[in-house]
C-alpha cells in the first residue's frame, strides 16, 4: 500500500498570519514574499516544520492557494524538497451554494481514494460531509488554529492517524 496523502495548507498551518502582526509565534523567522506587485507579502515560518512533516510518514502535497509558488518560497525555508501540488484551476475561491470550501471538491478528487488527511485553518462540518459522502478511503480533516500554526499536538493527531491504517 502506498502511504497516505497529506494535503498542507499554507496559510494558517505553516503561516499563522492571524497571530497579530507584532505577535510572530516563537521559533519563526520572517519572509517577505513578492507574489504580486505592490507591498510584499509577510509570511512567518517555522524551520523544523518540514522534518517534523517529512517524519509523519506521508507522501506531502501542497493544497494551498500558493500551489506551484509554495515549492520556490515556503519549501525551502522549511526544508521540504519540491512537492506536487493541488492545482485548483478555475475552481479557485469559487463559493460554493452548499457551503463545502472551494478546495475540498478537487482534493478529494487527487486523492482519488487514497487514505489522506488535510491540514487547513478553513474546513467545516459541510466539508467533513462532502469527503464522507465522496471518498471511499480513510480521510482526516484537520483544523489547525491561524493563529499560532502546526504545533506538537496536531503533528500528534496526524501520527495518530496513520497509525490507525492497516497496510
Amino acid at each position: 500500500m502506498s502511504r497516505p496523502l497529506l494535503y498542507l495548507d499554507v496559510d494558517g498551518p505553516l503561516n499563522p498570519w492571524a497571530a497579530g502582526p507584532e505577535r510572530r509565534p516563537e521559533g519563526y523567522t520572517t519572509i517577505r514574499v513578492a507574489l504580486h506587485p505592490g507591498r510584499p507579502l509577510r509570511v512567518w515560518l517555522h524551520p523544523g516544520h518540514g522534518e517534523a512533516l517529512l517524519q509523519l510518514g506521508y507522501e506531502l502535497c501542497w493544497a494551498s492557494t500558493w500551489m506551484d509558488a509554495a515549492n520556490r518560497w515556503i519549501g525551502p525555508v522549511i526544508g521540504l524538497p519540491e512537492l506536487p501540488y493541488v492545482d485548483f484551476g478555475p475552481g479557485l475561491f469559487a463559493l460554493r451554494p452548499d457551503g463545502v470550501h472551494w478546495k475540498t471538491e478537487a482534493i478529494v478528487a487527487h486523492a482519488h481514494g487514497r487514505p489522506f488527511a488535510w491540514v487547513d485553518d478553513e474546513q467545516s462540518l459541510a466539508d467533513e460531509a462532502y469527503v464522507t459522502a465522496h471518498h471511499p478511503g480513510p480521510a482526516l480533516l484537520h483544523h489547525v488554529d491561524p493563529r499560532v500554526g502546526l504545533r506538537e499536538e496536531d503533528f500528534a493527531a496526524l501520527a495518530e492517524f496513520t497509525a490507525t491504517l492497516t497496510p
